[in-house]
């Protein structure tokens, strides 16, 4: 997956029909952080702009809970470098 700038704006969707999350995409994956297990597996980001992903040829505007778990990853490294 390319780097997904953090103020890009996204939507967090869960596919059990909660009410999204329309923010950033730092705020959805601060959120979806938060989540329990079973929460989790259900949630999708919904990106503005698609992105590149491994494996594929196309770019795609959804991330699904493994590419997520990422960008927390990504998120937590960046902070903790501040």
């Amino acid at each position: 997956m390319t780097i997904i700038p953090w103020d890009q704006p996204a939507t967090l969707i869960d596919l059990d029909g909660k009410t999204p999350i329309i923010g950033t995409i730092s705020d959805c994956v601060m959120h979806f952080a938060l989540f329990k297990p079973f929460a989790k597996a259900q949630a999708r980001i919904l990106l503005t702009r698609p992105t590149f992903r491994d494996g594929r040829k196309t770019r795609t505007w959804i991330l699904n809970p493994d590419e997520i778990e990422r960008l927390v990853q990504r998120l937590a490294d960046d902070r903790a470098r501040l």
